[in-house]
């Protein structure tokens, strides 16, 4: 590995006073610590884990852990804030597939309330606690029968937390779908908060947006608690902090009860674009502090007493239970029961609201009989037919209603055969992955390897064994095999867009449902899946442990390998080749030299960022097609970051300026241009501009021809031949560029490099200048922890598998 020199550039800098549309994460990044990458249209969860990597301060730390809110990461966040701004040419063209997937989440999540309504009921709890505990379990009580807390019962934790970039949040959106477009701001409601806030000097660009987040009212909400300006995304507490003074003068104090309520609120909210479900509560009262509130632990029961958050106590796993000294006094022990470990946590309804419908939804998959769908000796049969790995995946799935498969690239074909097993045996049978694509189907047309495409035409293929849908099942790389079991992806298996569709009580019309890239799953989609599937329907979730995890909060697929409550399947199938033997032992914190005698891994050593910049686009233009045989078009380059010297924007003007120069007049577009198109935050569509015209910028997504409104263009379509791991992850290209500069060393961590390097099929090339950091990484750091409620859910309803 190379032992240059690190490089320092940085970030271009923004105004303090930039909006969320025009401060950028990665921008922000350079001026403030905790800020991260820019999100922007891809909302792929790159602010804070391309980087920073996974950068999740809250669990560790608390308010700096969540991270400073930046513009497009938190509009990608919050279920892209950008189109919320309202305008009224977006009111008048076709819903954007961001809300009419909304709207969708919306009716399951209807449906959710009303089966947990229905078995609600009085729960007896707390008598055997004590200490902050019972404490905080009283001031609860208190809030619920009208009073208010005064009590602190919340203690701050040492150390203070340490400052880390967010993760902005995803949330499962459909591509297209016919639906009504989302009304625009009242036009007096907007002049009316434009005055409030150019009163105040704070940018009128923003009164679209603080209209969307407070509605109608808005400009009287903000004069009563200027505050409220944090609820727009991008917007930090400083900013609101100035924002007050000026409406308020002198009664503006940093011990205002409505700033302490808005700054808990804040922190939960970057803490779930960290990819926290709840905070523990020493954690939010220190990081309330570093935000010089004067009382935190009264700002959090202020906030509980509001309803803006929740609190719970999940009880702690011990090692053993310690047996209790025998007492003389029997009085005493009658009053009092075993005290057990408690943790108390804090969160946002919403996230409560998804990790308890996700436990409850996947609880019942498991303990539901799966449909009888033919004998074990069926089952046998089609074990017997296939491969080791995938013979113990279909024995496994025949017996359970619930199956963890984890693998890298390679075992995807395990969940192909599994597939076809189904399909042969009469089942119902789909897969969602996380993406669509990878190399550009017109330069790589190929469909993800292992699995057949599915029906194309967005119509019901589960009939398609024979005529129209098999057909266009048959046209994928497995055509063979290509009628017997159909790939979409989960937002549009969720939005109704493709797959199965919906049976008469709301369920999806299937029998078995294998997602990949499972450790994409978030707890809202996993909740909103779970609770979609039949009674006696199976479910397996197959991915690659090793990966970077979802953008959105949670960590859904390691909480259910962590709680051991269902079977585990792990593959035997290595991936091939120098760059899987690579990729394989990072994954288990080895950086090996491996041979590659066809020149599979080039480490490409560089000094600083301007070397850097000129050996990737070398490599692209050049030495891969000419050394290697592998196009341009079919290679990928992967940064850390999106902002820098070398973020995806410098290396994207430099490619462009080498592969593909033009004026770019269509939104800074020209025919042929690479590009990453992000339907909806956390979903990143490569491909190729096609044209312009009045209708908008014409795109060719993996062979799908998609138009994307002139308005929409700025904020759901970048510059596509570099990436960041987040934006790439379930994809994989012939050739991959991975770029390193010496100024990412410390966002280095051993999932982004797994992620990265194994984005790569034949060829990887490493533009090195993080010197040993590389090696450090890959040994020294794992995936940081993130704060959820999963695990305590799932086995207070489930016993483990062991």
């Amino acid at each position: 590995m190379s032992t240059e020199p690190e490089t320092t550039e940085e970030a271009e800098p923004k105004a303090p006073g930039a909006t969320a549309e025009d401060r950028t994460p990665g921008e922000a990044a350079a001026a403030s610590p905790g800020v991260g990458a820019d999100s922007g249209p891809d909302g792929d969860g790159d602010s804070g884990r391309d980087t920073g990597e996974d950068t999740d301060a809250a669990a560790e730390g608390g308010a700096e852990s969540a991270g400073e809110p930046t513009g497009t990461a938190a509009d990608g966040a919050d279920g892209e804030a950008a189109g919320a701004e309202g305008t009224g040419s977006e009111a008048a063209a076709q819903r954007s597939e961001a809300e009419a997937e909304l709207a969708a989440q919306r009716l399951e999540r209807e449906r959710i309330e009303r089966r947990k309504a229905e078995k609600r009921g009085p729960i007896a709890a707390g008598a055997g606690l004590s200490g902050t505990a019972a404490d905080l379990l009283a001031a609860v009580r208190a809030v619920e029968s009208g009073e208010k807390p005064v009590a602190p019962v919340l203690r701050r934790p040492e150390p203070a937390p340490r400052a880390a970039a967010p993760e902005p949040a995803r949330r499962p959106q459909q591509m297209s779908a016919p639906a009504a477009p989302a009304p625009a701001p009242a036009p007096r409601t907007v002049e009316a908060v434009r005055a409030v806030l150019t009163g105040a000097g704070a940018p009128d660009g923003l009164a679209p947006q603080v209209v969307a987040a407070l509605g109608e009212g808005a400009d009287g909400q903000l004069r009563e608690d200027p505050w409220q300006l944090l609820r727009v995304a991008g917007v930090r507490p400083e900013q609101a902090d100035g924002f007050a003074r000026a409406l308020l003068g002198t009664e503006c104090g940093p011990d205002d009860e409505r700033r302490g309520r808005a700054l808990t609120v804040w922190l939960l909210e970057q803490a779930a674009l960290a990819g926290h479900t709840a905070l523990d509560a020493p954690a939010l009262t220190a990081a309330l502090t570093q935000r010089a509130v004067p009382d935190p632990d009264a700002a959090v029961q202020n906030t509980l007493a509001e309803g803006e958050a929740l609190v719970f106590q999940d009880a702690l796993e011990t090692a053993a239970p310690v047996a209790a000294p025998a007492r003389d006094d029997a009085g005493d022990d009658a009053g009092e029961a075993e005290e057990r470990p408690v943790r108390v946590l804090v969160g946002l309804e919403r996230y409560a609201l998804a990790e308890e419908s996700l436990a409850d939804g996947l609880a019942r998959v498991m303990n539901s009989a799966p449909k009888d769908d033919g004998s074990g000796a069926d089952w046998e049969r089609a074990a017997d037919s296939a491969g080791r790995s995938a013979a113990e995946l279909i024995r496994t799935v025949a017996g359970h209603g619930l199956v963890l498969h984890t693998g890298g690239d390679a075992s995807r074909a395990e969940a192909a055969a599994l597939l076809r097993a189904a399909r042969g045996l009469g089942l119902r049978a789909w897969a969602a992955r996380h993406t669509t694509g990878g190399a550009d189907v017109h330069a790589f047309g190929t469909a993800p390897r292992g699995l057949p495409d599915g029906p194309e035409d967005g119509t019901d293929g589960e009939h398609g064994e024979h005529g129209e849908h098999g057909e266009h099942a048959e046209r994928g790389a497995y055509g063979e095999h290509g009628a017997d079991s159909f790939v979409v992806t989960v937002a549009d298996l969720l939005s109704g867009v493709r797959g199965p569709g919906r049976d008469a009580d709301g369920a999806l019309d299937l029998d078995l449902l294998v997602v990949l890239d499972a450790p994409q799953l978030d707890v809202e989609t996993g909740a909103v899946l779970a609770e979609s599937l039949p009674d006696g329907a199976r479910l397996v979730l197959s991915g690659d442990p090793g990966v970077l995890w979802s953008a959105g909060p949670g960590r859904v697929f390691a909480d259910l390998l962590a709680t051991r409550v269902c079977p585990q399947v792990a593959s035997r199938t290595p991936d091939p080749g120098p760059v899987g033997e690579l990729v394989s032992g990072i994954g288990i914190g080895e950086l090996n030299q491996v041979e590659a005698p066809g020149k599979e891994v080039v480490i490409v050593p560089v000094r600083d960022a301007g070397e850097a910049v000129h050996r990737t686009v070398q490599l692209v233009a050049d030495s891969v097609p000419r050394a290697i045989g592998i196009p341009a078009e079919q290679t990928q380059v992967i940064t850390p970051g999106h902002g820098g010297a070398v973020g995806t924007r410098a290396l994207n003007t430099a490619l462009k300026e080498r592969l593909n120069p033009g004026p770019g007049r269509f939104g800074g577009f020209d025919p042929g241009d690479r590009i990453a198109y992000s339907p909806a935050p956390g979903r990143t569509m490569p491909g190729h501009v096609v044209r312009a015209d009045a209708e908008g910028l014409h795109l060719d997504c993996s062979g799908a021809p998609v138009v994307v409104p002139k308005e929409r263009v700025e904020q759901s379509v970048r510059p596509g031949w570099a990436l960041t791991a987040h934006q790439a992850v379930g994809l994989r290209w012939p050739a991959v560029v991975v770029v390193l500069p010496g100024d990412a060393a410390a966002a280095l961590t051993r999932p982004w490099v797994y992620t990265a390097f194994g984005r790569a099929e034949r060829h990887l090339s490493v533009v090195h200048g993080v010197e040993q950091a590389l090696q450090r990484a890959v040994a020294e750091v794992p995936q940081k922890p993130r704060t959820t409620r999963l695990p305590a859910l799932l086995r207070a309803q489930v016993p483990t598998a062991g």
